[in-house]
Formats: structure tokens, C-alpha cells, sequence
């Protein structure tokens, strides 16, 4: 391929910018041409795209976001979306496309390979939630995050003898809770993979905990929860904090860490594994590969095709639970 893109699409992620400096180096270092597309598949679709350098990506590594921004797009999932992105391609002579993301971004660039665009996806979101993938660019970031807050939180919850409820992201998947929690010694771990009662294993392993006398409780929820909750007649983490303080006599506060998990500098671990997948993916490109996405196995870089890679199913680790639950009574 003489000609190919890059793109960032759905959230955002620490070291999404890590990945797109190593794809515009490694396509310059081989003698190709490199666009960047703004906004997604909908930047795409409008032909929103500017020529990218060596230049282009300098001092990007450490910067949190995505210089070619990001966005959903609704209308690319539509015959005409796609017939437009493909018309777009053809005018810019695009033979290829890099595509940063998560499993949604992955069925686009699946739609695009269908239809002759070959596109190689990169791994990025805070989640974790790849099922093809041991981990995901941004990551390991967002569990520091969390850390550094919820460790911010404990102190004002240790002087006042309080229970907090802390939510983090996590829509589907746990990942972001279950390590998060072990690493700042939640007393409960609330994830959706998992079923539980807030009876059983928030309000009486609190009692319990109590009688050793700890006197404050940080408890982890992951967002995706929420559903469980309902069906026990709790209405998001502000109601299960005044359930635990009308049950428990603790006074308790519930905390939304929102999106300041997306943002901030990127650590090692994702910058170093995104450098790995976007230099892997350009070089697909390059043999004219596509339908592929890049994977961590092991520490090693792996690809897979994009069918395969989104019928794999990942499950969460039962044993870290086990450990998280045992050592945080």
C-alpha cells in the first residue's frame, strides 16, 4: 500500500495519541503516505482528513485524548454512511485504514473490509473489555486513576469513620473494579459478570467487618451493575449509600468518578503497548493485510481476524475476586 489512514473512534483513551505517533512513523519509515481523519467514521464520511509527518506526531506520547479526536457515529452503520466513506477512501486514494478503538469501532472497520477498504483495528479502551485481547490501550492508566482518587477518598472516609461507595466505568465488563479494588483494599467489589445480593454481600459483610473493629468501608461498583441494582430496588449508588447508612448506622457517601478516569498522561504500560500495536497493524497494512485486529497475548502481539476476534468471549477471573474478597474483611 502507498496510502493509508488513521483514525480514533467511540471513547477515548490513555495512549490512543501513543498508537497514532508509532502508525504515521512506521507508514513514513516505509515509504508511505499517511492521512489523519478527524472524528472517527463520521470525519471519514465528511472527508475530514489532513496529510500526517514524522513532524506531525512529535511531543504526542505523553499527551492523554486523541489529537485526531473522536466521536459515534450512527449514520456510518447505514448502507449510505458506508457508501460515502467508501467514495471518500477512493477520492484520497486511501488503500487502507488503522482503526483505534473498541469492539464498535472494530464493526466498522469490519463493514470496510467487506467492502474492499482493508482496515487492521488497534485495541484502545479504559475497559479492557477486548475478548480477543489480554489488554487494551488505556488501561493500565485508568486503573491508576482510580487508584490515585479512591486513595484521596480514604482519607477524608478514615477521619470521619465513614463508608464510601465509589462507582467506576465499566458498562459490560468489570475490570476496571475488581483490580482497582484489591489495589485500594475495598471491603466489597460489585461487578456485572457476577451476580450478588447488597444484603448479603454489602450489608453484612460490612457487620461483620465491623465486629474486627474497622470503623470505615470503601466499596467498588462498577457502572454496568446498575441493572442488578434495580431489580433489588435500588436505584444507583446514591440509594445503595443511603441504604448502607440506614442498615449500618455508617455514615456514608457515594462518589461518581466519571470521566476523569478517561483523561490524563499515559502511563508506561500504554505507551510502550501501543507503540507495539500501531507499529503491528502499519505493517499489515503495508503486506496488504486487512480484516485484522491487533491483540495481546502473553505480552506478545498477536493478530486475528476481525470475525473471529468478535465472536471470542473473555471472562472475568474468579480467583482475583476469591483473593479481593478474602483479604479485604
Amino acid at each position: 500500500m502507498k496510502t493509508i489512514a488513521v483514525l480514533t473512534s467511540g471513547g477515548d483513551a490513555p495512549g490512543m495519541n501513543a498508537a497514532i505517533r508509532s502508525v504515521v512513523r512506521t507508514a513514513c519509515e516505509n515509504n508511505m503516505r499517511v492521512l489523519g481523519i478527524r472524528r472517527g467514521f463520521n470525519g471519514l464520511m465528511a472527508g475530514d482528513m489532513y496529510e500526517m509527518n514524522i513532524r506531525s506526531v512529535s511531543d504526542i506520547i505523553h499527551r492523554g485524548g486523541t489529537i485526531l479526536y473522536s466521536a459515534r457515529s450512527a449514520r456510518f452503520n447505514s448502507e449510505e454512511g458506508l457508501k460515502d466513506a467508501i467514495d471518500v477512501c477512493k477520492a484520497n486514494s486511501i488503500e487502507g485504514i488503522v482503526v483505534i478503538g473498541g469492539d464498535g469501532s472494530f464493526r466498522g472497520a469490519r463493514d470496510l473490509s467487506l467492502r474492499g477498504i482493508p482496515c487492521v483495528g488497534v485495541p484502545g479502551t479504559i475497559d479492557n473489555d477486548i475478548a480477543c485481547s489480554d489488554y487494551t490501550i488505556g488501561y493500565d492508566t485508568a486503573l491508576n486513576t482510580i487508584m490515585d482518587m479512591v486513595d484521596r477518598i480514604r482519607d477524608t472516609t478514615e477521619s470521619h469513620d465513614r463508608c464510601s461507595v465509589i462507582e467506576v466505568m465499566g458498562r459490560r465488563a468489570g475490570y476496571l473494579a475488581l483490580n482497582s479494588g484489591i489495589a485500594v483494599g475495598a471491603t466489597t467489589i460489585l461487578i456485572p459478570e457476577v451476580e450478588f445480593n447488597v444484603e448479603r454481600d454489602v450489608i453484612e459483610r460490612m457487620r461483620r467487618t465491623q465486629k474486627t473493629g474497622k470503623k470505615h468501608f470503601i466499596i467498588m461498583v462498577a457502572e454496568g451493575v446498575a441493572e442488578a441494582m434495580n431489580s433489588q430496588g435500588i436505584c444507583g449508588v446514591n440509594e445503595l449509600a443511603k441504604l448502607i447508612e440506614a442498615r449500618t448506622g455508617v455514615e456514608t457517601r457515594a462518589t461518581v468518578l466519571g470521566h476523569v478516569q478517561r483523561g490524563g498522561s499515559p502511563s508506561v504500560k500504554d505507551r510502550v503497548a501501543a507503540s507495539q500495536m500501531g507499529y503491528a497493524a502499519t505493517l499489515l497494512l503495508k503486506e496488504g493485510k486487512g480484516n485484522r485486529v491487533i491483540a495481546m497475548r502473553k505480552e506478545e502481539i498477536v493478530d486475528y481476524d476481525i470475525y473471529e476476534a468478535l465472536n471470542m468471549q473473555k471472562s472475568v477471573d474468579l480467583g482475583l475476586l476469591k483473593t479481593a474478597l478474602e483479604i479485604s474483611i
